[in-house]
């Protein structure tokens, strides 16, 4: 468990230089088990951050969508830094964006916070339903919750993110500060559900991406919720040339999943967080990952590692055998 004391005064610390507009980390929620993003303008602010396994979010979308050019007519851009508090998952996120100059790596302090894995919130909401009242939950062998004075003790992996059981990276692979001890990463991600999939009929295949399609009610808040998304403007917006008709349908909803997992080839670092936000339960986290694995394959790359590496789109190999090509 990260201590929170230390973290708080990490942020205070952090907040107080000239040089740092704010720090977004996270805060209690209203109810259940919601647990909010939340920004600190002041050192007093640092006062409400907390870090529990209810702390989903990915932080690194924040700046991508506060920080987004061009300004507003008249005003002028502020150059200070911004703080952001930062597990694994999501300092690779961090990791991407420089790479591909999205932002500079001297624009932000990343605060790191090492993460053996976080509750699903859909599983926690099932497991204890219709919780109105906020609820803590300590991290010891099992996930801990006191709910009506009552303890409850779960193994963490009945309420784990899926992802969280293959995590490579428990600890920030970027950051200036790290808040907690480094922690060694005993997992691999092994792709079985990929390979199983794949494994099945052409019209199997179909019939299973065709039903989760025809449920996409096009909200976007798998766009909206991903800091890879960042393009200035959303190829979905456009209307000269239209790419996607506003039409939700099952053709339309296809195309813009499919565009929506290639833009994200050789980018997705797996956080999971469009398949958290999306409303629908679309399992797009199978889909990201199947272009994941087989750009690992075919490139031997995987995004969000390096900093100094450049972004695979980027990169040129003349010794490249491109066996791939038909």
């Amino acid at each position: 468990m990260v201590n929170i004391d230390k973290l708080r005064k990490t942020v205070r610390e952090t907040v107080a230089r000239e040089d740092i507009k704010y720090v977004v980390g996270y805060e209690k929620g209203t109810y259940g088990f919601q647990v909010s993003p939340c920004f600190a303008f002041t050192p007093e602010d640092a006062d409400k951050f907390i870090f529990s396994p209810l702390c989903v979010n990915n932080l690194v979308v924040y700046p991508m969508l506060e920080e987004k050019l061009p300004l507003p007519k008249g005003e002028k851009e502020d150059t200070r830094k911004i703080g952001i508090i930062v597990k694994g998952c999501d300092s690779k996120a961090a990791v991407q964006i420089i790479q591909e100059r999205g932002m500079k790596r001297e624009h932000v302090v990343l605060i790191g916070v090492p993460c053996t894995g976080v509750i699903d919130p859909r599983k926690i909401r099932a497991k204890f339903p219709h919780q109105m009242k906020n609820v803590e939950v300590k991290e010891e062998e099992k996930f801990v919750f006191t709910i009506d004075g009552t303890t409850h003790k779960v193994p963490k992996e009945e309420l784990m993110f899926d992802k969280c059981k293959h995590c490579e990276n428990p600890t920030p692979v970027l950051y200036d500060v790290l808040v907690g001890d480094e922690i060694e990463s005993t997992k691999k991600e092994d792709y079985e559900t990929v390979k199983a999939f794949e494994k099945k009929p052409l019209r199997e295949k179909w019939d299973h991406w065709r039903k989760q399609f025809d449920r996409c009610i096009r909200c976007y808040a798998c766009r909206n919720v991903c800091p890879m998304c960042y393009c200035k403007k959303c190829m979905v917006d456009q209307l000269s040339p239209q790419w996607v008709r506003r039409s939700v349908n099952l053709s339309e909803n296809t195309v813009w999943n499919i565009m929506r997992a290639y833009h994200l080839a050789g980018r997705c670092i797996g956080c999971g967080e469009c398949e958290r936000a999306c409303p629908m339960g679309i399992p797009l986290t199978d889909l990201n990952k199947k272009i994941q694995r087989d750009v690992k394959e075919m490139f031997n790359y995987s995004p969000g590692l390096n900093v100094q590496e450049k972004a695979l789109l980027v990169a040129f190999n003349p010794q490249d055998p491109e066996e791939f090509i038909l």
